[in-house]
C-alpha cells in the first residue's frame, strides 16, 4: 500500500496509512501550540470558561502527537539501515530554517533584533542542534545517531529480553513519575531523547511482535479514546481540588506531559488504530498523505523558530480576529488557525524542498556527494550484513 520512493540507491516505500497518520500527528502539534499562544487552557487558580474547558478536551486528544511520531519512526527505522545522507539531510534541513528563515526575515524587516539578546542567541542559530533551538529536532537527531545500535537490540535480544528492557526504560521515564507526586531531577516530561529512546523501542517491537491487546481497531480507538478522555475528566479533579485545598498541582501539570502512562497510551491506542487501517493507495486521502509528508517535519521548524513561535498567534488574530469567547466560533478559529499555519508551513518547506533538489541536480556529481552516498551506503549495507 502506498507508492515506493527512490532514497539513497534503496527503494523505500510509504504506508498511506502511516503517511495520513503523520498529518495528523503535525495537526495535533499545530493544535497544541495554538491551544496555548491563545490561552485556551485550563490554568490552576483562574475561573473556568467554557472555551478553556474545550481546549483542555482538545488538548487531551491532541497530547499523543509527539509519541506517535516517534512510534512510527521506531516501527520504520528499526528495520532499515543507518543513512548518513539522511542525517546530514535532517540537519541540512534545521539549518535552512534557523538561518535561511532568519534571512528572509530580515530582509522584509520583521526579524526582532532587541539591544538585551545575549550570545546565546546567536549560538542557537549557529548550533541549533546542541543549543535545543527544536527541541524536538535535537532529540530526534541523537535519537537517529543511536538507531544502529537500537536495531541490532531489537533484532538481537529475544522477545523476554526486550520486553525487559522496555519495561526498564519506562519503569523510570514513565510508571514512577505518573504515580509518584513529585518532580525528579531526571524527569524530562518527556521532551528529551530518553523517552524518545524507549518509544523506538517500542515501536521497534511492535513490529517484530505482536500485542493482542493491540491487535484490534476497534479496541485499540477504544484506548485512545479512553485515555484521552479520562486524562480529561482527571484534569477537571485535580483542577477542582487544586481550587478547594491547593492540592494535587503536581498531576495537574503531569497529566499533559508526553512521558505520562495515559498519553503513552493513548498513543499506543492510536497508533494501533491507524495501523490497521486500510487506504486506497490511489484514492485521493491516500495520495494527498502521501504527497505531504515529506514537509510535515518543515511545518513544525517554520512555527517553532525562535523568531516565529511567539508571534505567529498575533499575525493570526490580524487575518482571524482575536480568540472567541464562545464555543462554536472558538471551534471554527481553531480549526481555521490549524489549516493556515499547516498550509503555510507546507508552502515554505515546499520551497525548501525545491531548493535542495536543485542543489542535489547540481552538486550530485561532485566528490563531495559521492564520497557522502559511497559511507551512506557502507554503513546500510554493513549494518544489513551483522
Amino acid at each position: 500500500m502506498g507508492k515506493t520512493k527512490q532514497m539513497g540507491g534503496i527503494k523505500k516505500k510509504r504506508d498511506a496509512n502511516f503517511e495520513l497518520l503523520r498529518v495528523i500527528a503535525m495537526g495535533m502539534v499545530i493544535a497544541l501550540h495554538y491551544l496555548y499562544q491563545s490561552d485556551s487552557l485550563i490554568v490552576l487558580k483562574e475561573p473556568l470558561s467554557a472555551v478553556k474547558i474545550t481546549g483542555s478536551l482538545l488538548e487531551a486528544f491532541s497530547i499523543v502527537s509527539v509519541n506517535v511520531w516517534v512510534l512510527i519512526s521506531g516501527f520504520y527505522l528499526s528495520k532499515s539501515g543507518f543513512r548518513l545522507n539522511r542525517i546530514l539531510q535532517l540537519l541540512l534541513e534545521v539549518y535552512f530554517y534557523t538561518l535561511m528563515v532568519s534571512l528572509v526575515m530580515q530582509m522584509v524587516g520583521i526579524y526582532a533584533v532587541k539591544a538585551d539578546d545575549s550570545i546565546f542567541r546567536s549560538v542557537q542559530y549557529l548550533f541549533p542542534i546542541s543549543s535545543e533551538h527544536y527541541w524536538f529536532a535535537t532529540a530526534y537527531m541523537m535519537l537517529y545517531v543511536l538507531s544502529p545500535v537500537l536495531n541490532c537490540g531489537i533484532e538481537k535480544l529475544t522477545k523476554i529480553q526486550l520486553q525487559a528492557t522496555i519495561f526498564g526504560l519506562l519503569l523510570f521515564t514513565c510508571l514512577v513519575k505518573s504515580f509518584v507526586p513529585v518532580n525528579f531531577v531526571t524527569d524530562d516530561r518527556g521532551y528529551g531523547v530518553r523517552w524518545f529512546l524507549t518509544l523506538y523501542l517500542i515501536g521497534g517491537y511492535l513490529r517484530k511482535y505482536e500485542v493482542k491487546f493491540l491487535s484490534g481497531k476497534k479496541r485499540s480507538l477504544l484506548l485512545y479514546v479512553f485515555s484521552c478522555l479520562l486524562s480529561f475528566c482527571l484534569l477537571l479533579v485535580f483542577y477542582e481540588w487544586n481550587w478547594r485545598a491547593d492540592r494535587f498541582n503536581y498531576y495537574f501539570e503531569a497529566l499533559t506531559h508526553y512521558n505520562f502512562i495515559l498519553t503513552l497510551l493513548g498513543a499506543l491506542g492510536l497508533f494501533s488504530f491507524m495501523r490497521g487501517v486500510k487506504l486506497n493507495e490511489k484514492g485521493l486521502v491516500a495520495r494527498a498523505s502521501i504527497r505531504l509528508s515529506p514537509y510535515l517535519f518543515g511545518v513544525y521548524l517554520l512555527q517553532q523558530h525562535l523568531e516565529i513561535k511567539d508571534r505567529w498567534i498575533y499575525w493570526l488574530e490580524g487575518i482571524l480576529g482575536k480568540r472567541p469567547e464562545q464555543v462554536l466560533p472558538f471551534l471554527g478559529t481553531f480549526v481555521l488557525a490549524i489549516f493556515l499555519v499547516f498550509i503555510c508551513g507546507i508552502a515554505v518547506d515546499w520551497v525548501r524542498k525545491e531548493i535542495f533538489d536543485f542543489l542535489t541536480r547540481i552538486l550530485g556529481n561532485t566528490a563531495v556527494f559521492r564520497l557522502i552516498d559511497r559511507w551512506s551506503d557502507r554503513l546500510s549495507e554493513e549494518g544489513a550484513n551483522d
